[in-house]
C-alpha cells in the first residue's frame, strides 16, 4: 500500500473554485492509477475522477464534467483536483486512492491504498 495525504480542503460558496492536492510518495506516480472519491454521511464512496499512469487516460463522473479537472504533476509527486463551479451538492470529504494497475479503474472496491480524507463544503 501506498501512504497518500490530501491537502486543501475548505468552506467555499457557490460558484467558487477550490483545488485539491494529493501528496504521493516519490516514484509511485509511474505505474498507478489515482483517482479522487467523495462520501458523505449515510451514502456509499463514489468516484469522482481518475487518471492513468500514463497522464493521458482520464475519467470523470457525469455530476462533475466540465467543471472538475484532475492532473498528476511528476515533479512535485502530487495528484491534483481542480473544481471550479462548485455546488452545494459536492459537498463531502474526498479522498485520494491510488492502485498499481496497468489499466484505468474507478470503483472504490478496485483501489487499495486510501489518504484520510479532506472535508469540502459548499455553502448556498
Amino acid at each position: 500500500q501506498v501512504q497518500l495525504a490530501e491537502s486543501g480542503g475548505g468552506l467555499v460558496q457557490t460558484g467558487d473554485s477550490l483545488r485539491l492536492s494529493c501528496a504521493v510518495p516519490k516514484g509511485i506516480l509511474l505505474g498507478h492509477v489515482m483517482a479522487w472519491f467523495r462520501q458523505v454521511p449515510g451514502k456509499e464512496r463514489e468516484s469522482v475522477a481518475a487518471i492513468h499512469w500514463n497522464g493521458f487516460k482520464t475519467y470523470y463522473a457525469d455530476s462533475v464534467k466540465g467543471r472538475f479537472t484532475i492532473s498528476r504533476d511528476d515533479v512535485n509527486n502530487t495528484v491534483d483536483l481542480l473544481m471550479t463551479g462548485l455546488k452545494p451538492e459536492d459537498t463531502a470529504v474526498y479522498y485520494c486512492a491510488a492502485r498499481h494497475i496497468s489499466h484505468l479503474v474507478t470503483a472504490p472496491y478496485a483501489f487499495d491504498s486510501w489518504g484520510q480524507g479532506t472535508q469540502v463544503t459548499v455553502s448556498s
